[in-house]
């Protein structure tokens, strides 16, 4: 049965607010950031925490379309444009929906072969100077990849409108913890054949510190950006699929693996998921969401593509050394 969105036309915003848990026992391991460690803020009922940055909870919601079994998108989202890399062989390097900037990735626009540069930057034809055109912008986005609508993209370079080719986030979240208190704990690395050794050269036993966390609560905010959406100005179909791979991506989220670092394994306390201010909209189930998705992307499929692209040139590191991984991961911050 097609789910009906009518009720969300009313709204701007699609608000939750989810209440989660550590899994076992209270303490849990927030994110840091170098030179300032964890994330901790003043706010009008006590001490609060940031558990998870809304970039790394990008990186997250976009994983949940993503079989890094398969290296290919999931089978509820297939037909959804994206790019994917190869190398010259034809083995998988990475794709739009694993780059930290998505088209913006350097692997398909500084690569010396300039055949996707140009296609892009000829498709973006007419922004170069005066006002950008965003719906023009918006239909070149959803025909390369349609995730760069939803979690945002800056196109930085000159040659593409000067570097002023730039959409936000449509779908964002992030994770708080309010009343938090510090659970100090520690440990030590030990070397059972030269406790005394030279710890430099990683022998000997090294104690450490470390800093936990207790919460009175933790809480998982999301907000679906409707009237983005909506503005993009690309009919009733797009954005119908563009809010139901939304709400798919929020729904595998919570319905997926929360673990979100060794000491950080975190659970949804509710059952039902009611978005705030909505009208009661509660947030469908995976299967549900997964068949109405696939009719969606049936009925944009001709406005979407996905594009293959070879990336040749050498994989080095940063000292010009060979890179033999050849690894195009992102990082956890870098969306």
């Amino acid at each position: 049965m097609t789910l009906d969105l009518g009720i969300l036309d009313a709204h701007a915003r699609l608000l939750f607010a989810i209440p989660v848990a550590p899994l076992q026992g209270q303490r849990f391991q927030p994110t840091g950031f170098p030179g300032l460690g964890a994330a901790t803020f003043r706010a009008p009922g006590g001490d609060s925490l940031l558990v998870e940055s809304a970039q790394s909870m990008a990186n997250r919601l976009e994983a949940t379309v993503w079989d890094p079994d398969a290296n290919d998108v999931v089978a509820a989202a297939k037909g959804i444009s994206h790019v994917r890399v190869v190398r010259p062989g034809g083995g998988f390097l990475t794709d739009t929906i694993l780059e930290a900037h998505r088209l913006n990735s350097p692997y398909l626009l500084e690569a010396s072969d300039k055949a996707f540069f140009n296609t892009l930057r000829d498709a973006l034809g007419g922004l170069d100077s005066g006002p950008i055109d965003r719906r023009r912008l918006a239909q070149v986005l959803l025909r390369f990849d349609v995730g760069s609508l939803i979690h945002g993209i800056f196109l930085a370079k000159k040659e593409l409108a000067g570097g002023r080719l730039r959409v936000a986030r449509a779908l964002s979240a992030f994770i708080e913890a309010d009343g938090v208190r510090v659970a100090a704990s520690g440990g030590v690395k030990n070397d059972h054949v030269n406790p005394s050794g030279d710890t430099k050269a990683g022998f000997g036993n090294v104690p450490f510190a470390r800093d936990e966390f207790t919460a009175e609560r933790i809480t998982l905010y999301v907000n679906i950006d409707l009237a983005q959406l909506r503005g993009y100005g690309l009919g009733t179909n797009v954005t119908r699929l563009l809010t139901l791979l939304s709400l798919y991506k929020v729904r595998g989220l919570v319905d997926g693996n929360l673990r979100l670092r060794t000491a950080c394994d975190l659970g949804v306390t509710i059952d039902q998921i009611v978005a705030d201010r909505s009208g009661g909209f509660a947030l469908p189930s995976l299967v549900t969401l997964a068949a109405d998705l696939r009719v969606a992307i049936d009925a944009c499929r001709e406005v979407m593509a996905e594009t293959v692209v070879t990336y040749a040139d050498k994989i080095v590191a940063a000292k010009g050394e060979s890179d033999s991984g050849g690894d195009a991961g992102d990082d956890d911050d870098g969306n």
